[in-house]
């Protein structure tokens, strides 16, 4: 009884840090693109306000800006995602808990092995 209390912690602990982890991350991920584009916006408005670039092509600027700073957020975002997934992995692999892809191989195993004794009971007939 004393080792599951033991795994309840350890799970609660790292499931607490995780979330933090991932929160930490995401919220800096959509801090890092919401301040990049309004100082790319501003910095472009005050070229444009110059002369020194058309307004046509500051839009287009900012836009690729924008649609850069996207993709990084989205590999951040992917970043995070795996690293959370290998860590409810290894949370699922502390806790003797099948994943989908056990559960499945089973379920692949029985279809077989059902396919067989099929088979065996029409030949045995």
């Amino acid at each position: 009884m004393a080792k599951i209390e033991i795994i309840e912690e350890e799970v609660s602990e790292e499931s607490n840090a995780l979330l933090d982890a991932v929160r930490r991350v995401l919220m800096a991920g959509i801090g890092a693109v919401v301040l990049a584009q309004e100082e790319v916006e501003e910095f472009v408005n005050k070229l444009i306000d110059r002369g020194e670039i058309a307004e046509k092509d500051g839009r287009k600027l900012i836009n690729e800006v924008v649609e850069k700073r996207k993709k990084k957020a989205q590999d951040t975002t992917h970043t995070a995602q795996d690293e959370v997934d290998k860590r409810l992995e290894g949370l699922l692999d502390k806790l003797n808990i099948p994943t989908k892809s056990d559960i499945d191989a089973l379920n692949a195993k029985v279809t077989e092995l059902t396919a067989k004794v099929e088979t065996l009971k029409k030949t045995m007939a």
